[in-house]
């Protein structure tokens, strides 16, 4: 199966793209996936299709707009990839498979922080919201091992912006940034 099959209209657009692109794994990961919740689009290659356009709308040019497809090509595509009846954590979580993945084709940290570490804003909030209390430092050590923080804002807010999301999750995150220095507005 061809990039193109999966992701209607797909062109790679650098010479990393396309060799992403033609590798097996990838392409295995992208056509995994049905309806489901936060996901309703169903196929990863679906999901990276809808990310495609939003940013393609949002007119990022040059070197971000790179960086954050491929982020989008990858950051999902090993969900396919975990083992079942295990616990989804370290080296049996999607984003650490996809982070071990692009090692393959990058030493960009920027990249693979953000892939390995992309869904750790909507875990510490989903625990916020059931408990009431944010862990502190858990939230600190997720901003310490975050290469390229403005780079991993844009990524999370591009990824949590698609149907059946919803925006709460990246709006507290943006808040704790805000409070904690990290953003300038």
């Amino acid at each position: 199966m061809r990039a193109a099959e999966l992701i209607p209209g797909f062109r790679p657009e650098d010479d990393l793209e396309r060799r992403i692109m033609d590798d097996p794994e990838l392409l295995a990961g992208l056509e995994w996936g049905k309806p489901r919740g936060g996901h309703p689009e169903g196929s990863v290659a679906a999901h990276v299709a809808d990310l495609l356009e939003r940013l393609d709308r949002s007119g990022e040019t040059g070197e971000p707009r790179a960086r954050l497809r491929f982020l989008v090509l990858v950051h999902d595509s090993f969900k396919y990839r975990v083992a079942e009846g295990y616990p989804r954590v370290g080296e049996n979580h999607h984003a650490m498979r996809a982070r071990r993945f692009a090692e393959g084709y990058t030493d960009d940290e920027g990249l693979l922080s953000t892939i390995e570490l992309h869904d750790r804003p909507w875990a510490l909030w989903r625990r916020y919201r059931r408990t009431g209390r944010l862990r502190e430092g858990a939230f600190e050590q997720m901003m310490e091992e975050i290469a390229d923080p403005d780079l991993f804002l844009a990524f999370v807010t591009l990824d949590g912006s698609t149907e059946g999301k919803v925006p709460e999750p990246v709006r507290w995150f943006e808040d704790q940034l805000e409070r904690r220095g990290y953003l300038a507005r």
